[in-house]
């Protein structure tokens, strides 16, 4: 819900998707500047090596993931975090089952 410069979003208020197997995600609260998403990833999930346009801020919230970027691997457990700057081109993978959140700069509109 929007209002007067304010945007909220009550957990249960938006859908949780499954874009692919392994993986859920709720879309949060976002507006034109920005999005912030939860994904829960199963044990074992491998995302495909893409980039985006948008910046995105990856906090993990439980679990543990490798994030792959410019060849080097990033080992990510409970409460990291980490920033990939739109262009570069990452991957994901799930080493255990995992929730984190993603925050991306614009919103990612192919999300919506």
């Amino acid at each position: 819900m929007e209002q007067s410069g304010v945007v909220y979003t009550a957990t249960d208020a938006t859908g949780v998707t499954k874009p692919e197997p392994g993986v859920l995600r709720q879309v949060l609260a976002h507006n034109p500047q920005l999005m912030l998403v939860r994904h829960t990833y199963e044990r074992g999930w491998k995302g495909a090596r893409h980039s985006h346009p948008q910046h995105q801020m990856m906090y993990v919230v439980r679990g543990h993931v490798r994030l792959q970027v410019k060849g080097k691997n990033w080992k990510l457990r409970a409460g990291d975090s980490i920033i990939v700057d739109g262009g570069v081109e990452h991957e994901t993978a799930a080493l255990e089952t995992s929730e984190v959140l993603d925050i991306f700069m614009p919103f990612r509109e192919d999300y919506l």
